[in-house]
């Protein structure tokens, strides 16, 4: 196969990567689950093709889907860009032996930790994710509204890694260009 049709089959591919992130994104948000969904396509692009392609689809649909329907996208771009850069890492052509559990959970924790920032410091703590109302949940219990954020944060964001590597590496069985570690669990 020639370069061209490489070059035009991958970026084909990080577009319809973009619209997954976008449609399910604000299929998450329109029905206020406590999971972002926003990261599908991002997760993908970077399995597919690594850290860089990662990054643009996740830049990419964090620019569109807050000029589009979700301002507050905008504001999280850093975290897509942590997501993209770190599962390009650690799945693109990797066959690392660790379970699917702990990837999501590597995967997860350095976009945790901006997103959290993010939100205390430029919203204190309320977004338009359905996870703020745990958040207002567990402060009206009197838990130091950093400490909601960050504990709401880790647990929704890991859900959502692990339900996306799921979709994703399901998808990719059934493509059969599944990581050869996820063939085993």
């Amino acid at each position: 196969m020639t370069k061209m049709k490489l070059q035009t089959r991958q970026l084909t591919f990080m577009a319809m990567a973009l619209v997954l992130n976008i449609v399910m994104g604000n299929l998450a948000l329109l029905l206020r689950l406590p999971i972002y969904l926003d990261t599908i396509g991002t997760l993908l692009a970077a399995t597919l093709f690594g850290p860089v392609a990662g990054i643009i689809v996740g830049l990419l649909s964090a620019l569109i889907t807050g000029v589009t329907a979700d301002l507050f996208s905008l504001y999280y771009a850093p975290v897509q860009l942590c997501i993209g850069g770190v599962a390009g890492l650690l799945l693109y052509q990797k066959k690392i032996g660790w379970s699917l559990p702990f990837k999501a959970f590597l995967i997860t924790l350095p976009g945790t930790i901006v997103a959290s920032f993010i939100t205390i410091s430029l919203f204190g703590g309320i977004t338009s994710s359905g996870s703020s109302i745990i958040v207002q949940f567990l402060y009206g219990f009197g838990v130091n509204q950093t400490l909601s954020v960050f504990l709401v944060q880790i647990i929704t964001d890991y859900a959502d890694k692990l339900v996306s590597l799921l979709l994703v590496f399901t998808l990719l069985k059934l493509l059969n260009k599944a990581p050869a570690d996820y063939k085993r669990t």
